[in-house]
């Protein structure tokens, strides 16, 4: 089975506890929280990638700007 990349941008927002938080608006459903930017960022890609396999197995549409991915997962805050 063939692996699909998406671009997927990221809203970085530090958190009144001073955690972070990460949201996309092309993935709905996709909330990142971390002690750090960087964990933010870690996390992101694997929490995404678990959204889009249950929206899949579900019968889900994927959102139309993750239709038609051409370039590899790139996170940007």
């Amino acid at each position: 089975m063939k692996t699909r990349q998406y671009i997927l941008p990221l809203k970085i927002e530090r958190l009144e506890d001073g955690r972070y938080l990460a949201r996309s608006l092309r993935l709905p459903g996709l909330n990142v929280q971390g002690d750090s930017m960087e964990e933010v960022m870690k996390l992101a890609p694997e929490v995404a990638r678990s959204l889009i396999s249950a929206m899949k197995s579900k019968g889900v549409p994927l959102p139309r700007g993750l239709t038609s991915p051409k370039i590899p997962l790139t996170l940007s805050g």
